[in-house]
């Protein structure tokens, strides 16, 4: 019997990203807010009974590869490796998230594919799911369940924070990928902020923004490397936020607006301003 199912992959929003410290195994501990947002790619899958596995991708950006290379493939491959699965896979793919802009896209899509092939499967292990998406990408479990939350270790320790923001943000992103494995590689100790204070957590679930309270240890580095990362960034500080930042190890940048109505009026702003950057005010993301 053919199944299908659609789902919304939301991109996400790092509104700070703290670096606590690096493992023995290379990989770097964070401390950081997740936010989803509604800019969102869209995955509809098809699955059919089969003697032997097979994930086909349809996308319509044409630049992506459709192997194992793309975490969705992926993610459909493993899914099925684990639970002794055996199906014709479709994953039909629409890109709206940017690449390499430090928005989750990638991790958003795979995460979007194992909690959809789990419920076309009918198959309740959200612990055995989270394994499966950390070893995907330490951005992929917190995408089994999109919802604001305080991320922490490589991105396995998820707390959802039971919080509805209700500002508006405006995303900038040039027209640059960034490499995470170079951010990363360039970043220094000295650069380590550690685990964010208590008291700025809980001005940030008041309500309360601020720049100081903004923080992305991996800003300096990127923006060093790529400096139109700071060219737009500067842009939108100077329309009007309350406050903005660097999402991920970028290139998307960031600010926060009252009203939704202010980031539309800074949307307008900035594309005039620059023709180049990619621009899109979204709310956060509403499962």
């Amino acid at each position: 019997m053919v199944k299908l199912l659609s789902a919304f992959a939301p991109a996400k929003i790092n509104l700070f990203l703290r670096v606590v410290g690096r493992r023995p195994d290379g990989y770097h501990e964070l401390d950081s807010i997740f936010i989803p947002v509604a800019l969102c790619d869209r995955i509809g899958i098809e699955t059919r009974p089969a003697s032997t596995s097979a994930v086909t991708l349809r996308c319509d950006l044409r630049s992506l590869p459709a192997d194992d290379r793309n975490l969705a493939v992926r993610a459909a491959s493993v899914f099925m490796a684990e639970f002794g699965l055996e199906a014709e896979v479709l994953i039909d793919l629409h890109k709206d998230i940017p690449v390499g802009a430090g928005l989750g896209g990638g991790s958003s899509d795979a995460g979007t594919v194992l909690r959809t092939m789990a419920a076309l499967f009918r198959i309740d292990s959200p612990n055995r799911l989270a394994e499966i998406a950390l070893k995907l990408g330490a951005d992929v479990p917190f995408f089994l369940n999109p919802v604001p939350a305080r991320v922490g270790g490589i991105g396995e320790r998820i707390t959802p924070l039971g919080w509805k923001p209700d500002f508006a943000f405006l995303v900038a992103v040039p027209p640059i990928e960034v490499s995470t494995a170079e951010i990363f590689r360039g970043l220094k100790p000295d650069n380590w902020s550690g685990i964010a204070p208590e008291g700025d957590v809980r001005r940030i679930l008041t309500g309360e923004i601020a720049p100081a309270l903004l923080v992305n240890d991996l800003a300096s580095a990127a923006i060093s490397r790529w400096p139109r990362i700071g060219e737009a960034l500067t842009m939108i500080e100077k329309s009007g936020a309350l406050a903005a930042s660097m999402t991920g190890s970028g290139s998307a940048v960031f600010g926060i607006f009252a009203t939704a109505a202010k980031a539309q009026e800074a949307a307008a702003l900035l594309r005039r301003q620059d023709p180049e950057l990619r621009i899109v005010a979204a709310s956060p993301y509403r499962p």
